[in-house]
């Protein structure tokens, strides 16, 4: 059998999920069979130093009925949910690989090269009670096949339960894929899987956890030549991994960076909606981006209040206890009373994150990267063409465009108001975000000048920004408490004053700074 790529979504729910699904009706639009289930038995195998491993393949030998069958995968690793690895099948005659058997040339030649010659043995083990329906979408007839794995992998004497739904696309449009699980409830709030079956097995075996915490960005590699479709495929799913990463990390720890890196990617988002407009049909893409910005106004409140904690706070108080009016200021009281608001904030996102309105975003999303909600060509062929065109001549205007809307605030720099250098610094992140989604089209040496200056310009209009937040303390503690200690009060007006006094010489740094960038080469017009 020849190699095929598969196309699937990987969620994680409860037992309870599970029951809900294997029952309920088909959602409107879809028809479902009755579901079947079965017991496998899966093998997996690899070489002493596990090259298939750091390779992003597996090999495994799955007991299915009274027969075995191998499975070879290249490309295992999970990306926004989804995982698209080429795979190559065939029955053997017991709980053992044979490679002979890989009739498809490239399959088994790469995985010969990464075995070159090295023993094969077996890492781990899953055992899995698995629950299979088929639907069918009425509209098209895509057929998605929806697998319930309930059971644990298992290596040497660790074990680890899982319960986990893959939807896997059998025939027709990838895009129905999220349009089924955006249409099945018992989904609304499951998480995005980050990890394979092979990927928590390997971690199992070597005693590590599996993947967890916060996520940071991750840049698609994309050729001049690439086409913008698959592109912006690309990009769409690194922001769903790394909002879908973070809205874990914030539900499970209390990390400050969990917040940072979910609004980062629900702005990273943002930005590549704007950028990518003219494939995008407008009504779908103001849906869309208005729902990123609730849900980043919601994860902002958190991230302000850690800013203020971390960055405002703990630093201007750590110089204040090395002054003589130190046994005046009673720091504690006031981080006491900033870290009340605080922790209100992040019960109030998590309980708006275990909601369905992340998954309900995300699933939206997928299927806008498979094709769903892209802009159907007008009459004047405009937007035909822009889906037509490659990364490199795409980039070069988008890029022009948002150093324009940036350039045009920064002319007025000592005129702008408060809000105004908000606004700015705005457009400089949506400058940064996509220089990052296109750099890869150019050489290093003549993006990373650039990107460096731009980030050290943004980072200084930041901090000017957390000052004007740090104006928000005294009513902060009045909040909290309606007449606080004068000890508390003196240290949040010391707080703002030593902070006011180092924004003045930031803001002369930010105009410097702007200068420099102004005068850089833009390497988008070489």
């Amino acid at each position: 059998m020849g190699a095929k790529r598969e196309v699937e979504l990987k969620l994680e729910l409860a037992k309870a999920g599970q029951q809900r699904l294997k029952g309920a009706p088909a959602p409107e639009g879809f028809a479902a069979e009755r579901a079947v289930t079965r017991t496998l038995r899966s093998i997996y195998f690899d070489t002493p130093d596990q090259a298939l491993s750091k390779a992003k393949w597996s090999l495994r030998v799955r007991r299915v009925g009274r027969k075995w069958v191998q499975t070879v995968k290249a490309g295992t690793g999970v990306t926004g949910g989804m995982s698209r690895p080429r795979e190559a099948e065939a029955e053997v005659a017991g709980p053992a690989p044979d490679l002979t058997l890989i009739l498809e040339p490239a399959m088994r030649e790469g995985l010969w090269k990464l075995i070159d010659g090295q023993p094969l043995a077996p890492v781990f083990e899953t055992a899995m009670r698995r629950t299979i329906r088929i639907y069918t979408r009425e509209s098209d007839g895509s057929t998605i096949e929806m697998a319930l794995d309930a059971g644990e992998i298992v290596a040497g004497e660790r074990r680890q339960a899982l319960f986990e739904a893959e939807l896997e696309l059998k025939s027709g449009d990838p895009a129905a894929l999220f349009a089924l699980a955006g249409s099945l409830p018992a989904l609304a709030n499951a998480r995005f899987s980050r990890l394979s079956k092979a990927g928590r097995g390997y971690a199992l075996a070597a005693g590590e956890q599996p993947l967890a915490g916060p996520v940071n960005a991750t840049e698609a590699s994309l050729a001049a030549g690439t086409a913008i479709g698959p592109a912006f495929r690309a990009i769409l799913l690194s922001c769903m991994d790394q909002i879908a990463g973070n809205r874990d990390a914030v539900l499970d720890s209390d990390d400050p960076e969990g917040p940072h890196q979910l609004r980062v990617g629900l702005r990273r988002l943002r930005s590549a909606l704007k950028v990518h407009h003219p494939l995008l049909d407008p009504g779908t893409r103001k849906e869309l981006d208005a729902a990123a910005r609730d849900l980043a106004l919601a994860v902002g409140e958190l991230r302000d209040l850690d800013v203020l904690v971390g960055e405002i706070v703990e630093p201007a108080m750590a110089v204040a206890r090395l002054g003589p009016d130190a046994a005046l200021l009673d720091d504690a009281g006031l981080a006491r009373r900033v870290d009340a608001a605080r922790s209100a904030a992040r019960r109030s996102l998590r309980e708006q994150l275990s909601g369905p309105a992340v998954n309900e975003l995300l699933f939206r999303l997928g299927a806008l990267a498979h094709g769903g909600g892209r802009r159907k060509g007008e009459e004047d062929g405009k937007e035909e063409a822009a889906g037509d065109t490659t990364v490199g001549a795409f980039a070069v205007e988008a890029l022009e465009k948002r150093w324009k809307s940036a350039a045009r605030l920064a002319a007025r720099m000592d005129e702008l108001t408060l809000e105004e250098r908000h606004d700015l610094r705005k457009e400089l992140k949506k400058l940064r975000y996509a220089v990052e989604f296109f750099r890869s089209a150019w050489p290093a040496r003549k993006v990373k000048p650039f990107l460096a200056r731009l980030k050290t310009l943004q980072d200084v209009f930041g901090y000017l920004n957390d000052v004007v937040m740090a104006g928000k303390l005294a009513g902060m503690v009045a909040a909290v408490d309606r007449k606080p200690p004068v000890e508390t009060a003196l240290a949040a007006g010391f707080v703002l004053g030593w902070h006011e006094a180092r924004a003045a010489h930031a803001f002369e740094n930010a105009r410097a700074l702007w200068d420099e960038t102004q005068r850089a080469r833009r390497f988008w017009r070489d």
